[in-house]
């Protein structure tokens, strides 16, 4: 049997992907048996996120633990009066000193264009220079990180969007 492979593509392509974002990779590919979309059919994102914690807490991160206020991790995007936030986005994991925010998909990751909000989000939250988003390699035999690398790298060929961040990492699992 073949050894489950994580892939991934950093964009933009012209830049060499950080040395830090490529130990994010890691801590997806010391987990691949376990999370692999071929071999794990129906894992829903939680499940992969529970299983790649460790690996991100070890790297500094702060990995939502739980559906609850408490346990989920808010990521400024606008402030207010007396400088208290306004708006926040909830991340599936964020690095403050790194500015690196993590999210992951499953089933619903291409289908309802999840990868697109997870994107938007990323753009406007502030203290975010960076943004990981891992996604199936398979769901219900349609390749999602073909599609969403193919549709990330027609982003940046048109050059008609300017995305404010300085990396944005695909990881396929």
């Amino acid at each position: 049997m073949a050894k489950s492979q994580i892939l991934w593509q950093h964009f933009p392509k012209h830049s060499p992907c950080p040395e830090f974002l490529r130990e994010i990779v890691g801590c997806f590919e010391n987990v691949a048996s376990q999370i692999a979309s071929v071999d794990n059919v129906g894992q829903v994102s939680n499940e992969v996120l529970a299983k790649v914690r460790s690996g991100l807490e070890r790297l500094g991160f702060l990995v939502e633990s739980s559906k609850t206020s408490e346990g989920k991790i808010k990521v400024p995007v606008l402030y207010g009066a007396n400088g208290r936030v306004e708006k926040a986005f909830e991340a599936d994991a964020y690095h403050p000193v790194q500015k690196t925010v993590v999210e992951v998909e499953a089933g619903r990751g291409v289908t309802n264009y999840q990868f697109l909000k997870d994107l938007f989000q990323a753009c406007v939250m502030q203290d975010v220079d960076y943004a990981v988003i891992a996604i199936r390699q398979d769901y219900r035999g349609s390749g999602d990180f073909a599609k969403v690398v193919t549709f990330i790298e027609t982003i940046y060929a048109s050059n008609r969007l300017k995305l404010p961040l300085k990396g944005l990492l695909i990881i396929g699992y």
